[in-house]
Formats: structure tokens, sequence, C-alpha cells
């Protein structure tokens, strides 16, 4: 079993690249770790340029499964709607 996770950046990493969720995964023995090397910016590329333009995250969501279940969900393309702080944010902007 592996671990799927969602990660929500404070802010985007730039205007012309507004993305702001990482979907990755681990071994479950080695969720930890991988979060730390995303912490230090050695995770992936994406988090690299996150902790090189001073980019905070968050750990919103976590899955069990395998491969294909990070796959299915980053095909989804649906992270936001996935992210409770987005969700959150989402609903308080709504207008009445």
């Amino acid at each position: 079993m592996i671990t799927v996770y969602l990660l929500h950046l404070d802010r985007p990493l730039s205007p012309n690249h507004t993305a702001q969720h990482y979907i990755g995964w681990a071994e479950e023995d080695k969720f930890l770790e991988r979060l730390a090397k995303h912490r230090a910016g050695n995770g992936s590329r994406f988090m690299q340029v996150a902790k090189e333009r001073g980019i905070g995250w968050h750990l919103v969501r976590i899955w069990t499964g395998d491969r294909g279940r990070e796959r299915e969900i980053k095909n989804k393309k649906c992270a936001p709607r996935l992210c409770p702080i987005c969700s959150v944010k989402r609903y308080h902007e709504v207008p009445f």
C-alpha cells in the first residue's frame, strides 16, 4: 500500500503558473520522510520551486491505495475541489 497525498500551496507558483496543489505518493513507511524532502526542497521539481520562492504549504488530504489511485486523482484534474482549504474559500466567496 502507498499513501497518496494532496499539498496546498499558500499561493500559486507564479502569475503564469497558477497551480497551487501538488498530488504525490509515498510508501506508507516513507510518508513522513517524503514530506520532509518536500520541506527541504528535494522532493519534486514543483515543490523545489515552491521552496525557492518561499511559498509555504500544508498537507490537506491523504488517501491509501496504489499508484493507480494517485494517477486516477491526478487525471481528474480536480485538486481544488478535493482541497478543504479551497472548498472553504469557494463556499465563503459565493454571494448571497
